[in-house]
Order: C-alpha cells, then sequence, then structure tokens
C-alpha cells in the first residue's frame, strides 16, 4: 500500500478534501439538512429521520464529527449533535473560494 501524501499538500487542501469526504454519501447531506433544519442539538431524533439503523447512522455521523461539521455532547447515555458554527463557516469559506475561482472563459473541452 502507498502512502497518500496528504503532508505534501496545503492545509487548505487537506481542509476542503475532508469536507469533500463528509459531503461524500447521501446520508451525510441529509444529516446535515436535519441539523441546520433543527437548530439545535440533537439526540436520538435523526435515527427516526432516516431510513438507516442506528449503527449506520452513528457511522455517518463519525464522519462528520471527524470533519469537523458537527459537534456532539454527551448527555446521559446520549450524545447530541449540532452543526460546530466556526467549523461551518470554515468550510463554507474554502469551498466557496475554490468555486469561485474558476473564471467562466473561453472552454478548453
Amino acid at each position: 500500500m502507498g502512502l497518500t501524501k496528504t503532508e505534501e499538500f496545503t492545509i487548505r487542501d487537506n481542509k476542503i478534501a475532508a469536507y469533500a469526504k463528509a459531503l461524500a454519501h447521501p446520508a451525510r447531506v441529509a444529516i446535515l439538512q436535519i441539523l441546520v433544519k433543527k437548530k439545535s442539538c440533537i439526540c436520538g431524533d435523526i435515527v427516526e429521520e432516516l431510513p438507516l439503523s442506528q449503527s449506520t447512522v452513528s457511522q455517518h455521523l463519525k464522519e462528520l464529527k471527524e470533519s469537523g461539521l458537527i459537534k456532539g455532547e454527551i448527555e446521559g447515555a446520549k450524545v447530541c449533535y449540532c452543526i460546530d458554527e466556526k467549523e461551518w463557516e470554515n468550510a463554507k469559506g474554502y469551498l466557496n473560494t475554490l468555486f469561485n475561482s474558476y473564471q467562466k472563459g473561453k472552454s478548453c473541452c
């Protein structure tokens, strides 16, 4: 197995890749939309809104948490999740900068 050589790229490039990975599954996009819509911490409600098992939802939450887009707090026997506002703004800035850097012009293809 070869190394991914992520250390050869900028912090910004690595962050964009982490956000893209987190957004690369429709279940994770749906989870983010649920959290944005509720505007509060959610514990068990996420599973009830998705056609997925608890363990599958937990895996998706883990991916989102690793990207930094969400955070979780332990409340008794449950973990409650919400959008990490600071990281959300960082992601928005990085992704907007990437997409806005393209200048429409003569097509190369």
